[in-house]
């Protein structure tokens, strides 16, 4: 189970190459691992100990171990160390044994002895597997390993290779008891954040083999090396996410991959997406290689955008998705091709994502174009009055929208532009609305005027239902 405990604990990256392998010696007994706490100076006043005397039948350690938490508490952690310190070696047998070295362990790291912190945790590792710290004690040996590696200790830089290592699965299906690919305490994830800013000549090598793993316990694993090996800026990194993206068995590392290749953002990049999205049929990894594509300020990937938008032979819930982020860059090249790429469509779903695209660019182009879609009646009405209602929306200009009333014959296209109104805050609005309510001889819409003038806060319209109910 050593294989389970940490990943955050190691962010803080080496800056030293790694040495060769080294073996680290046998770890040595309790009383020998706490021989150089037990040299601490004396304690500092630590104020009575509550709970009565150590000889307390029901738990000798009970005052010392209150003493200790009290001095790390206010953060004496020399004290501190002291004190738990020796209640594992005067009681090296209690069930508080092993948490006691742990929480030694913690005060030495906190007081930047790291040394003696890395031999506490490795002890409790070897004595005390039962321990509730356990866990915690492999974060914290994480830590204080690549900071000591930061420092150039061969035996930290040593440890991290060892454990950053993927294991060998025992069958190729996942083993009964496969531990959580979420768990944030994996240790050989730590030991790869501890890679992070290593040598990439030593680094990669390990991460290429953590990749090349398919069992599923390893797919937590997977995808934190996805991370590491993007940070890595070398002529290798579009290759093995490329590799990843293709041939990964997980799903969820493939499109770890391909989010990650649209932040190295390189001319490479954008032909490995290329690549995917033109081959893959992972209806998700074509959503996160059209993302990866909008995410990189490249014409050349806006272009592939604009081709796969119009490809026939494409899903249209991928096309879909190219047109919205297409509309999310706010060019005058993507808002051009999307004004002409509307006339070609015969989908509605699609048209409408165009109409949707263009007034979240505003600008007056784009502006006119969705009044001239309202206003044009060959096309569906449903379109229309998608474009009047984002005209609306994105601030169309508000006499143009109440000038259109009188010249529109279409009862839905009145609703919605009832409806537009009420959603518009200037006073002409409001004063379209109560025209429409008093003179309308259609009874549906001025109903539909009165409705929205009863939501209104403006004194005006008020005045206005009053009349209406009091003729």
């Amino acid at each position: 189970m050593q294989a389970m405990y940490l990943m955050v604990a190691a962010v803080v990256a080496m800056q030293h190459p790694v040495v060769p392998r080294v073996v680290v010696p046998p770890l040595a007994p309790v009383h020998a691992a706490l021989e150089g706490v037990g040299a601490l100076d004396a304690l500092n006043a630590v104020g009575p100990w509550d709970g009565g005397s150590l000889q307390d039948e029901q738990d000798p350690t009970d005052s010392l171990w209150r003493a200790a938490r009290r001095a790390f508490n206010r953060g004496d952690y020399t004290s501190a160390a002291k004190l738990y310190s020796d209640l594992t070696r005067r009681y090296p047998d209690v069930a508080r044994a092993g948490d006691a070295l742990y929480w030694a362990a913690f005060a030495l790291y906190k007081n930047d002895d790291l040394v003696r912190a890395r031999s506490l945790l490795i002890t409790q590792q070897d004595r005390y597997a039962k321990a509730a710290t356990l866990r915690d004690g492999y974060s914290l040996l994480a830590r204080i390993q690549t900071a000591l590696a930061k420092q150039g200790d061969s035996e930290a830089a040593a440890w991290l290779t060892e454990h950053a290592q993927p294991a060998q699965p025992a069958q190729p299906a996942v083993p009964r008891g496969c531990p959580d690919e979420d768990d944030e305490d994996d240790v050989r994830i730590a030991a790869l954040n501890g890679l992070l800013q290593m040598d990439a000549t030593n680094a990669l090598p390990i991460l290429k083999k953590v990749l090349a793993k398919r069992d599923g316990c390893s797919a937590g694993l997977r995808r934190k090396a996805v991370f590491i090996v993007s940070q890595k800026r070398g002529g290798e990194t579009e290759d093995i996410l490329l590799d990843v993206a293709r041939n990964d068995p997980d799903s969820e590392v493939r499109q770890q991959a391909v989010f990650w290749l649209s932040q190295v953002g390189s001319d490479r990049a954008v032909t490995a997406l290329d690549s995917i999205l033109r081959s893959t049929t992972d209806p998700e990894l074509q959503d996160k290689a059209i993302f990866a594509l909008s995410q990189i300020n490249n014409a050349r990937a806006a272009q592939i955008l604009r081709d796969y938008a119009t490809n026939e032979r494409a899903s249209d819930e991928a096309r879909e998705k190219a047109i919205f982020w297409l509309g999310q860059q706010h060019s005058p090249e993507n808002a051009a091709f999307l004004r002409g790429l509307y006339a070609k469509l015969t989908r509605e779903d699609l048209k409408e994502k165009v109409i949707f695209s263009l007034s979240q660019m505003g600008g007056a182009d784009n502006g006119r174009w969705l009044m001239d879609i309202a206003l044009n009646e060959r096309e569906p009405v449903e379109m229309r009055k998608k474009a009047l209602f984002w005209a609306g929306q994105t601030g169309g200009n508000l006499e143009q929208l109440t000038g259109l009333y009188d010249r529109m014959q279409n009862q839905e296209m009145k609703e919605q532009l009832i409806f537009v109104y009420s959603q518009r805050h200037e006073a002409a609005a409001l004063d379209q609305l109560i025209r429409i309510a008093k003179t309308e001889q259609n009874k549906e819409l001025r109903k539909k005027a009165i409705f929205w003038l009863g939501q209104s806060h403006d004194p005006r319209a008020a005045q206005v239902l009053l009349e209406i109910i009091n003729p």
